[in-house]
């Protein structure tokens, strides 16, 4: 998206946190505004020292549209501009993108005054200005249960697939069927799900291989440790990678990808890669995870926190090469007409040039 936007004539400033890839982003020509933050764990010391950092950031560059991505960076980003621009006239217009709501919205959204709940609140005040984009319908409508106007939220689905670079792939050729789950190490992701499955599917004599493909995340409390992903490479049939550097190495390895979800996503870019590679799915009938799929043409659906049935889906693929062929050229041909990044792009900057007119309109 930043990519687009500079190719579109606008000047991109990028704020985020930098481990690993500050020269790689400041390489594609962008300016580069480091925030010592975290997603999780700050307190609130450090959640103050990051609103009053991002507000001496957006006095010094005066952006005309802030770009926020997830949660977090929507409520700070809100809260920053307010205190570099108190008197609202200078305020530059937000994006909130919401890449996902995760499993404490849908709870909240369907409880009574879910319009009153601090979470409704601090984001309906976050998102007052501006537009939301979402990843799925899913979580377009509770967020119009928790108040916000439907007029505002825009469906934009991901952040785009390079399909120049995501080609399909021929099948893996190996005695066994090798299947993939390519995501941070998370219990929510369905690790755990995974290996069980394998674990059922092995016993009964399928050979199955599973590849786990990410790295654990200290700063998230869901995330399994080192130790535990360890024990669970030691299991027959299963490997952890750790992190992979270019994801297309995966692909080539392996005949289905898997994500058994067990609460709502965004929309999974590591399925909608597999699916430009000509891979089928196997993912969890959850928000996002769904958007990914056609069920019965792409890949399959099953419940969340359901091993059994996750087994039967890879089992029913596994045992059927036809079949998992015909469903990759699908998920292709899908992500060709709906997912590409130059689709997702172009909606992001009619967005933009939206903002801007009504900026335009206000001075």
């Amino acid at each position: 998206m930043t990519r687009a936007a500079r190719d579109a004539g606008f000047e991109v400033v990028v704020a985020t946190r930098v481990r690993d890839h500050g020269e790689r982003i400041r390489a594609e020509g962008f300016a580069l505004r480091p925030l010592l933050w975290r997603r999780r764990g700050d307190g609130l010391l450090g959640s103050l020292r990051a609103i009053i950092a991002i507000a001496r950031l957006y006095r010094a560059e005066r952006p005309d549209v802030v770009y926020h991505v997830a949660l977090k960076a929507i409520v700070f980003g809100a809260l920053a501009a307010r205190l570099a621009f108190p008197f609202g006239w200078k305020r530059p217009l937000p994006v909130a993108a919401v890449t996902g709501l995760g499993a404490v919205f849908d709870r909240v959204a369907n409880r009574p005054g879910a319009r009153f709940h601090p979470l409704a609140l601090a984001l309906r005040l976050a998102t007052r200005r501006g537009r939301v984009t979402v990843e799925n319908p899913d979580n377009r409508e509770v967020l119009a249960k928790i108040g916000l106007d439907p007029a505002r939220i825009a469906l934009i689905r991901g952040c785009g697939v390079d399909t120049t670079r995501f080609q399909p792939l021929p099948e893996a050729r190996g005695p066994a069927v090798t299947i993939a789950l390519v995501a941070r190490m998370l219990r929510s992701k369905g690790v755990l799900d995974a290996v069980a499955a394998v674990r059922k599917l092995r016993a009964e004599g399928h050979q199955i291989e599973l590849i786990l493909a990410g790295a654990t995340d200290s700063d998230n409390r869901d995330s399994l440790s080192d130790d535990e992903m360890r024990a669970l490479a030691a299991e027959p049939g299963v490997e952890w990678l750790g992190h992979v550097a270019d994801v297309r190495e995966i692909w080539h390895r392996v005949d289905i990808a898997i994500l058994p979800s067990t609460y709502g996503e965004g929309l999974p870019a590591a399925l909608l890669e597999a699916a430009s590679c000509a891979r089928p799915i196997i993912t969890s009938d959850t928000p996002g995870c769904r958007e990914a799929v056609l069920q019965g043409e792409t890949g399959l659906l099953v419940p969340a926190h359901d091993v059994a049935a996750l087994a039967v889906a890879i089992a029913t693929l596994a045992g059927d090469p036809d079949r998992r062929r015909a469903m990759g050229r699908a998920g292709r041909a899908l992500v060709e007409r709906e997912f590409s990044e130059q689709i997702v792009a172009a909606k992001t900057l009619v967005l933009y040039r939206a903002l801007l007119r009504e900026k335009g309109h206000a001075r």
